[in-house]
């Protein structure tokens, strides 16, 4: 459903919300995050995105301490499933190294045993879906080298899993450079391992560490057929764009990875495939996006209308748009702001929404205690927390 500026000045207006955005002393002035919250409490309010508590209404400083508030969500226990390991051989090559490469970190994303566990006991995660971390198999450009550590990758998740069986669930991993073996793969990691479906991140190098190859292209279309028939979700994770194709952000080598390059790379691998009418001959592939969806949710109206303006088409039958509502996931996964959550939840639906915190690459208190505050409906916290992916993953 759209909703319009006016919408929301009248929504404020008629609930009293106003009167909370021009307090009368300084002190309780209210901050920028309090009035954000304060505009979701509101449309919630309004019957726009569900109702919410009293508490949840209410504007929220920044300096002011927020007791947390028991819901269904919390007693219940979350899933989330964008939560990262390494192998021991692989993690200086992963961006584990780079990204946040401190001892303790190194123990965090190694650690698939009581320290994982405790770890979700602290972020209310009652099961894990866990995933090797990026780049992983797709960054290993020979097919028999990327064939044989995908195997030992989810080999290995398999033997933890198994020490954990109720907490602890699986991705697998998979050598996208040889798509035939990928399929042969994620078959083997369903029927025999238990795993929930696939996590991939980005697209392959092959033969060439300069090459960057993508899941649109024709050679792929038999692998998606056997993700559609085992009836299992593929996880399009991000990585960064090559070094040699890093022309746009020369002297700003800030922007390349998680704080924009991820999102943009695997923004436009999504919108290749939506692009290629894969989802016009695979019609029931579900296809997750972490991040709140790597900016597509905001940015796909002006996809669609501009695709309508113009004379270069896509192949595909339907709008961009329609395609994310009907074929794409999204989670929460690293991106803790209740504004991008909402405009999300608007885009797609509140079904269409699964908790994620991105461990060990964010922290699963923080995710928790943003998660446990923000202003939506109970009904839509608890979908979001844990019923969304009990349907997908059949964790009932």
């Amino acid at each position: 459903m759209e909703v319009t500026e006016r919408q929301v000045a009248d929504v404020v207006r008629s609930t009293g919300a106003e009167r909370r955005l021009k307090p009368t002393h300084k002190k309780d002035r209210i901050t920028r995050r309090g009035f954000l919250e304060l505009g979701s409490a509101a449309l919630a309010t309004a019957g726009i995105l569900g109702d919410v508590k009293a508490a949840d209404a209410a504007p929220v400083r920044e300096d002011a301490e927020i007791a947390p508030q028991p819901d269904s969500a919390q007693a219940a226990g979350k899933i989330a499933l964008e939560e990262h390991f390494a192998l021991a051989e692989t993690i200086d090559t992963s961006y584990a190294k780079q990204d946040l490469p401190t001892p303790e970190f190194r123990q965090q994303i190694l650690d698939l045993g009581s320290g994982r566990i405790a770890e979700m006991d602290r972020g209310g995660l009652e099961i894990c879906i866990l995933s090797l971390g990026a780049p992983g198999i797709q960054a290993v450009p020979e097919i028999q080298q990327a064939v044989a550590l995908a195997r030992r990758a989810n080999d290995y998740l398999a033997e933890h899993i198994a020490k954990y069986p109720k907490r602890l669930k699986g991705f697998a991993a998979l050598p996208l450079q040889d798509p035939q073996a990928a399929a042969q793969e994620l078959i083997r990691c369903v029927k025999e391992l238990g795993f929930c479906g696939a996590l991939v991140n980005g697209f392959s190098q092959i033969g060439d560490a300069n090459s960057a190859v993508y899941y649109d292209l024709p050679q792929y279309r038999p692998f998606w057929a056997t993700v559609e028939q085992l009836d299992v979700a593929f996880y399009l994770h991000p990585r960064a764009p090559l070094a040699t194709r890093q022309q746009a952000y020369e002297g700003h080598l800030w922007m390349v990875g998680s704080p924009w390059g991820f999102a943009a790379e695997t923004s436009i691998h999504a919108l290749r495939l939506m692009g290629s009418g894969l989802f016009d001959e695979y019609p029931k592939l579900r296809v997750i996006l972490g991040h709140l969806g790597e900016g597509l949710p905001f940015g796909i109206w002006r996809v669609d209308h501009r695709i309508s303006k113009g004379t270069v088409r896509p192949k595909a039958n339907l709008p961009m748009g329609q395609y994310l509502r009907e074929n794409f996931y999204i989670t929460t996964s690293g991106n803790f702001r209740t504004p991008s959550l909402t405009d999300v939840m608007l885009e797609v639906g509140a079904d269409r929404v699964l908790y994620s915190v991105d461990y060990p690459f964010e922290d699963v208190g923080e995710a928790k205690n943003w998660f446990d505050q923000a202003a939506i409906s109970d009904p839509d916290r608890l979908k979001i927390a844990r019923s969304n992916a009990q349907k997908l993953f059949r964790l009932l």
